[in-house]
């Protein structure tokens, strides 16, 4: 196997030097986290499906006009990508009241919201991901406005679509969460949609039970959480070809 330079860890991935300049390699973890970070587990096989459903769902956006910085698959846990500066703000859109919402404002879990909720979280682990507003964002220097003002239109136009998409197979997208990142070519600059969309940053309900399908069956210890993300990947009928397996990550060079 290919020795590659790992350039950064997180939780959920692992990013490598990719074959060519300008790309890299996406390399998606059976490790789970919650809590920031104060919950830890691994859930064998979690990484193949989330780089089958996060394919499927940056490759259908990309299809719709959404510019994104997935390029292809490149095997069951793996995926070249575009290289880009990742904007330290996570987006959150919200159309179902659940999570931290319900604990900041009170608002009863399980309500839909009037209109679809957009809000920005500043990526910091050691201070927990707080809540900003968009002045913090601006004059902290993390985006630009005019930054902001795609990030916004993106969202929304993300989250109509993968409702939707979602709603087409008996799934309720309640939340989500997206990142963003500015994509150079010479000295122009476009805003891209990065990171992945898996229900690890989703929160995904079974239209008829309401049932979770996605990361919060580990974080409240209700089980089978594998078994909730391959219904999510059947019913988008992207399962794998021989089921989640576990698969050795590539050897690296520090």
């Amino acid at each position: 196997m290919a020795r590659r330079r790992q350039i950064y860890e997180g939780k959920a991935k692992v990013l490598f030097e990719g074959p060519e300049p300008g790309t890299l390699v996406q390399y998606f973890k059976d490790d789970a986290t919650a809590f920031n970070n104060q919950k830890r587990g691994i859930i064998t096989g979690k990484g193949v499906l989330n780089n089958r459903i996060s394919e499927y769902l940056m490759t259908r956006l990309g299809e719709v006009g959404v510019p994104t910085h997935f390029v292809r698959r490149l095997n069951m846990r793996e995926q070249l990508v575009r290289e880009v500066e990742i904007i330290p703000v996570e987006v959150v859109v919200r159309n179902i009241a659940a999570g931290s919402i319900c604990k900041r404002l009170g608002v009863p879990e399980a309500a839909p919201l009037p209109r679809s909720i957009v809000e920005y979280y500043y990526k910091n682990d050691e201070l927990g991901d707080p809540l900003v507003a968009e002045e913090h964002i601006t004059a902290f220097g993390w985006a630009a406005p005019q930054d902001l003002d795609d990030m916004m239109a993106m969202a929304l136009r993300v989250n109509d679509f993968l409702s939707g998409l979602f709603l087409g197979v008996g799934i309720r997208l309640v939340d989500f969460k997206l990142e963003f990142g500015r994509l150079w070519n010479d000295e122009e600059m476009r805003i891209v949609l990065a990171d992945e969309i898996t229900p690890d940053g989703c929160r995904l309900w079974d239209i008829e039970t309401n049932g979770s399908m996605d990361k919060d069956r580990f974080r409240q210890d209700l089980g089978n959480v594998v078994e909730a993300y391959q219904e999510v990947a059947r019913r988008l009928g992207i399962m794998p070809e021989a089921g989640p397996r576990d698969m050795k990550g590539p050897a690296t060079l520090q």
